[in-house]
């Protein structure tokens, strides 16, 4: 599948030759990303103006828009400068003024002619209880009235484009469109009434009332169809492609899991034991398995995964669970290790940490097999780490990989099954977009033992009486979080913050009490910080965000976070989830300083008001929109020029089935809606899908 289909060429051409597009058009509409015929193409008008004809001005409501057939009567010329040149007009029942501020009246009288009929339109306001109308948009004969549009498409412009110059160049692409075969299921579209690709385009582009110009009409719910189908088609074939490289199925026996959930003390929750069913099920099959893990805060995906890591022990072979950082890495190390034990499983970690003789004998023992399952960071891909049966591989925290490193550990070889684990809740809309290629088990229910966490707001105006609370809490034997705020860019500025809190605290609370960890610090020192909190030794953790992810300590109960409102609602959501771990009752202190942007008063509001992730991260998704709650840079994430990622969540979902069924049925896309498909992703610009095809 070598270069673009001739039959797109045309909606490939370049912007100026369009009619009424030159060179300095183009440029500026390539300012605004539109840089190809298509892309002007998929830029609908936002909204429409009513130019139906009238009888009479009195028909309508002013100030508002309207079309109406007069006879020209007496000019008006100005007695003095600066003031308007005036016409008076007729319609069938009224007359009424037109108005021209910078009118030559040579000219205005040339057009408007005493005695003779002109239709015009525009808006008409009262102005000392006679109606006028301020340079009317359009001012034509009778007989040349029908150039005006009956509802005239309002485009989004930029820089020098006039509507017009927009029209124009609309009129000319829909002239041109090339007739595409269709791509979308007939029954579907059938089902969901969607009109034609090109029917579409043009009742798009030509609305005729206002209810066409909304994202819930037919044609432009079809064009929205039209840009997820090639983004889910585009990761249904990443992940066929994926499922295509062999696999192996691996199957335990189920006797460690049994001894484990024996002497766990609990039963695990019902979204637990069916996140465990669909990952077995998975790891049962030939196919490679690809899957996400989703749970909010505290859901017990540590259980999940380790059940995940036993079945691959279970069938003779080792697993690996990889973390971003090393504190999290010990974390899962110290989380699994008493389980394992109970299983009779052999547990190791492996990390950047490891030198010399201590890591030969590591290698050694997980080239023998001797190791069963491996914990670290990314250091256990390098390439000296070699593994006896490696069947399972975990990735912690996966929202920093693209489907492109996905794609790439998938590479390292073995039939390795994937298994993805975040603590970040996605909305729905954005977890279809971003992880389409991937199936999806959900935790969302908490195990028990899990206290609610009381969120309270707090101006920083109080921060001796916080300071005093924190007093009686720790001499009561209770720990506490202290986040600094985000300053500017900088680390060292957040070090310089942290610090700063860090010295009044202890200034307060006595030498010993309390501890500080910051992005800057050597590794080692952080770990050593975290040491002496998690056993205890310190009662407060002055930090930076660096304790956002996974960090466990069941007996902090105190949360506060200073300048909340600077935080993202997710990152808040994190930080509130690191107390409320234990049997104490647990409280999260929102501090913000007054006064609160209406953005800011929002966040905060609620998470007073909730505690549930998955709503967390749909009121963020509303607030903020999709580039910037997963971070444009590194999201994978869809340009959409149609479509839209909040509001379109059902599209996306159907667009996922339909494309997961088109290549089932139809794995080469060689049918005839196969070859369609071809043409909606060079239409797209979905190379990456493109590539994979001809790879295929």
């Amino acid at each position: 599948m070598t270069g673009r289909p001739e039959i797109l060429w045309p909606l490939f051409a370049a912007l100026d030759s369009l009619d009424g597009i030159g060179p300095k058009s183009a440029q500026a509409l390539a300012a605004a990303q539109i840089e190809k015929a298509r892309d002007l193409l998929f830029t609908l008008p936002h909204s429409g103006i009513d130019r139906r004809r009238r009888s009479s001005i009195l028909e309508v409501q002013p100030p508002a828009v309207c079309t109406v057939e007069v006879v020209i009567g007496q000019h008006h010329a100005p007695a003095q400068r600066g003031r308007p040149y005036r016409v008076t007009v007729e319609d069938a029942q009224t007359s009424f003024q037109l108005v021209f501020f910078r009118g030559h009246g040579e000219y205005l009288r040339k057009q408007l002619p005493t005695g003779q009929r002109r239709v015009v339109s525009g808006r008409v306001e009262m102005f000392d209880g006679m109606g006028q109308m301020v340079h009317p948009d359009h001012i034509l004969t009778p007989d040349a009235a029908e150039q005006i549009p009956v509802y005239e498409p309002v485009y989004p412009l930029t820089g020098t484009i006039t509507q017009k110059a927009m029209f124009r160049a609309t009129a000319d692409l829909l002239a041109r469109l090339p007739d595409l075969p269709e791509w979308i299921d007939p029954a579907l579209r059938a089902r969901e009434g969607w009109p034609e690709w090109h029917v579409a385009l043009a009742q798009a582009h030509r609305p005729m009332t206002s209810a066409e110009v909304q994202p819930t009409a037919a044609a432009r719910q079809r064009l929205a169809y039209d840009e997820v189908m090639a983004h889910q088609l585009t990761l249904a074939l990443a992940r066929a492609k994926t499922r295509r490289g062999k696999g192996r199925g691996t199957g335990g026996d189920g006797r460690k899991r049994r001894k484990v959930l024996a002497a766990l003390g609990f039963s695990p929750t019902g979204a637990q034991t069916r996140a465990v069913a669909e990952i077995a099920e998975d790891m049962a099959k030939p196919q490679r398995m690809n899957r996400l893990l989703q749970g909010d805060v505290g859901a017990g995906k540590t259980l999940v995964a380790l059940m995940a890591l036993l079945i691959a022990v279970e069938a003779g072979g080792q697993g690996v669970m990889m973390a971003p950082t090393e504190i999290l890495a010990r974390q899962h190390l110290e989380g699994l290790r008493p389980l394992a034990d109970d299983a009779g499983v052999v547990l190791e970690i492996l990390t950047g940490r490891d030198k010399g003789a201590e890591r030969r004998a590591k290698l050694a023992a997980l080239a023998a097999g001797d190791i069963h399952i491996l914990v670290g960071t990314h250091a256990v891909f390098q390439k000296d780490v070699v593994f006896h049966d490696l069947r399972l591989a975990i990735i912690d925290e996966q929202h920093r990989f693209g489907v492109a490193q996905r794609m790439e550990l998938g590479a390292k070889g073995q039939a390795v099954d994937v298994l993805v684990m975040t603590a970040t809740p996605i909305p729905r809309s954005l977890a279809l977009a971003q992880y389409g290629d991937m199936d999806v088990s959900v935790l969302d229910e908490k195990p028990p033992g899990r206290t609610p966490v009381t969120t309270a707001l707090v101006s920083t105006a109080r921060m001796d009486e916080v300071i005093e609370r924190l007093r009686a809490a720790v001499a009561e034997g209770r720990q506490c979080y202290w986040v600094c705020p985000l300053v500017e860019e900088s680390e060292t500025s957040d070090m310089t913050a942290a610090e700063e809190r860090f010295k009044r605290l202890r200034a307060t609370l006595g030498e010993g009490v309390v501890g500080l960890v910051h992005g800057q610090m050597p590794p080692a020192d952080k770990d050593a910080a975290m040491a002496r909190f998690v056993g205890g030794e310190t009662k407060v953790l002055v930090a930076t965000t660096v304790i956002e992810v996974g960090v466990n300590v069941p007996n902090a109960s105190i949360m506060v976070i200073e300048r909340a409102e600077s935080f993202g609602l997710a990152q808040l959501h994190q930080l509130r989830g690191r107390v409320g771990r234990g049997a104490a009752k647990s409280t999260c202190l929102l501090m913000y300083q007054a006064p609160l942007t209406e953005g800011g008063r929002q966040r905060l509001e609620i998470m007073r008001e909730t505690e549930d992730g998955f709503r967390i991260s749909e009121e963020d998704l509303a607030m903020r929109g999709a580039g910037d709650v997963i971070g444009t840079a590194q999201s994978g994430l869809p340009r959409f020029r149609i479509a839209d990622l909040e509001r379109q969540t059902a599209l996306m979902a159907l667009a996922q089935s339909d494309a997961r069924k088109l290549l089932a049925d139809d794995p080469d896309l060689s049918s005839d809606r196969g070859a369609a498909a071809r043409l909606v992703l060079w239409l797209m610009e979905q190379d990456k899908a493109i590539r994979l095809i001809s790879v295929g």
